[in-house]
């Protein structure tokens, strides 16, 4: 295999500044949600580290996250770490087929053994490993043998991180999470269904700087995974006053009004969706009028209805945890009684109050 270029001759023949560089790298500082200081340090060592390896492995998937990583705006931070790494495997992306496609995999596990970074999308099958193969080679088997020279893994998307889609009841072909098959590897949880592309790349620069990032109890980076989404909506304070759409075309929708009473599973769920947003920082579900159906925790397609609020049993949610379920609905209808409480004592008293006032109070 041929010696593999740094980064900077890479960005010399992108046309990539030494200024459009640094700017790169202090996005980058903020998306890992790092000090300003330490820009310079990332900076450092992107420029001095030696492109690592890495292997993509595709199972039972819907090639969302391919897709979602895939497609960005020039000049973006994606194509900068698609650049910074050697993506010696993936067979979705790569012009190699059959026999080459495999014996490239083959190459890049011997000359990179115990350095390379092994990418996950899609769940695994162990019902049947014949359900899912790739040349001949069942899921099971390609996951065993590639994890065992990989530096770490990371798994992309809810079906590696969870077994998603294919996970759920009645999950016919036994499929189950990369953690569940690797115990003895370190492994980052990336999920989303498919995951942010900007959350992806950021794991994989966190990684080639400065290793494996801190995880929280479900091995997610807590930069991107650390606080739930209704905690940044920007629909927050309609939900802390109590203000909620009914229907997805009625006044409170036009008014962009909170749609936790649409299903939205933002309280319970965890993610950067609110504030890093989707192509390129346009958007977000929530923000598009869609509630959030919380894709980024697990068993997710088994928690009842999408668009029935969390206080509506709609499903076993003795899986997904009663007590966070109740949480979430409690502040809500907590909020909603203060509200009421507070507005029947002004009345009696013959004082105005409106929102505002009670949150001041309160």
């Amino acid at each position: 295999m041929a010696n593999k270029p740094m980064l900077p001759e890479l960005m010399k023949t992108h046309g990539i500044s030494r200024r459009a560089f640094m700017k790169y790298c202090a996005s980058l500082t903020s998306l890992m949600a790092l000090s300003p200081a330490m820009v310079p340090r990332v900076a450092h060592a992107l420029e001095t580290a030696k492109r690592p390896s890495v292997i993509w492995l595709s199972f039972q998937e819907c090639t969302g996250c391919t897709e979602a990583i895939t497609r960005s705006h020039s000049p973006t931070i994606e194509d900068l770490i698609f650049n910074a790494i050697s993506l010696d495997y993936h067979h979705t992306l790569q012009a190699a087929s059959g026999h080459a496609a495999e014996a490239a995999r083959e190459q890049a596990m011997k000359e990179n053994y115990g350095n390379y970074v092994l990418v996950v999308d899609g769940s695994i099958p162990i019902k049947d490993p014949a359900f899912s193969c790739i040349a001949g080679i069942s899921n099971l088997d390609m996951l065993k043998e590639t994890a065992a020279g990989a530096a770490a893994i990371v798994s992309v998307g809810t079906c590696a991180a969870y077994g998603g889609i294919g996970h759920a009841n009645p999950n016919p072909t036994g499929a189950v999470a990369v953690s569940e098959v690797i115990k003895d590897k370190p492994i980052i949880n990336v999920p989303g269904c498919p995951p942010i592309p900007v959350v992806m790349t950021g794991v994989l620069a966190h990684f080639l700087t400065f290793g494996i990032p801190e995880l929280d109890e479900l091995g997610r980076p807590k930069a991107f995974f650390g606080e739930s989404i209704h905690d940044r909506c920007y629909r927050r304070p309609f939900y802390d006053k109590g203000k909620f759409a009914e229907g997805f075309d009625d006044e409170g929708a036009r008014a962009g009004w909170c749609l936790y009473k649409l299903g939205c599973k933002g309280p319970t769920t965890k993610s950067a969706c609110a504030t890093v947003k989707w192509n390129n920082g346009v958007s977000f579900p929530i923000e598009a009028g869609h509630p959030c159906l919380g894709c980024t925790e697990p068993d997710f397609w088994d928690g009842g209805g999408f668009y029935k609020p969390l206080s509506v049993p709609a499903g076993d949610y003795r899986k997904m945890g009663v007590a966070a379920v109740a949480g979430g609905a409690a502040i809500g209808v907590a909020s909603a009684l203060l509200a009421k409480a507070g507005k029947a004592k002004a009345a009696k008293a013959h004082e105005t109050v409106n929102a505002h006032d009670l949150e001041k109070s309160s």
